[in-house]
């Protein structure tokens, strides 16, 4: 009986073990590193392999260009989605404010630098004060 335990626990490691090495495999081959070697690899075995190795060096010798120009046009990603957005938000307000009323007034502001800022509210309750 105990020598069936014995087998059964050591059976357990053994399949735990397997079981740790394939976990291991597959996070090895699902890192960045991998799946970018991978892919270089398919490139190269391409027609286009001169290509690439032609690319490949001048990144080499240039690092700090192509660092610019990935960020430009990282930033013109971002701009790019950012007006989306804004354009879509703008578009959601004015689909809202159709049904907001307007009060029109008549009364156009016009600015003039020459002349003193009119606080209308406020002079009508300072005029109120000095009746």
């Amino acid at each position: 009986m105990t020598q069936s335990i014995n087998e059964l626990e050591h059976d357990i490691e053994e399949t735990r073990a397997r079981l740790d090495r394939t976990i291991d495999q597959i996070q090895g081959r699902l890192s960045p590193a991998s799946i970018v070697d991978e892919m270089l690899g398919t490139v190269r075995q391409s027609p286009a392999s001169g290509l690439y190795d032609g690319a490949l060096e001048a990144v080499r010798r240039n690092p700090v260009p192509v660092m610019l120009i990935v960020a430009g046009f990282g930033w013109l990603i971002h701009r790019v989605a950012r007006d989306a957005q804004r354009r879509h938000h703008l578009d959601a307000t004015m689909n809202g404010a159709e049904a907001v009323p307007v009060l029109k007034t008549g009364a156009a502001r016009v600015y003039d630098p020459d002349r003193p800022t009119a606080h209308p509210a406020a002079d009508r309750v300072a005029d109120g004060l000095r009746m």
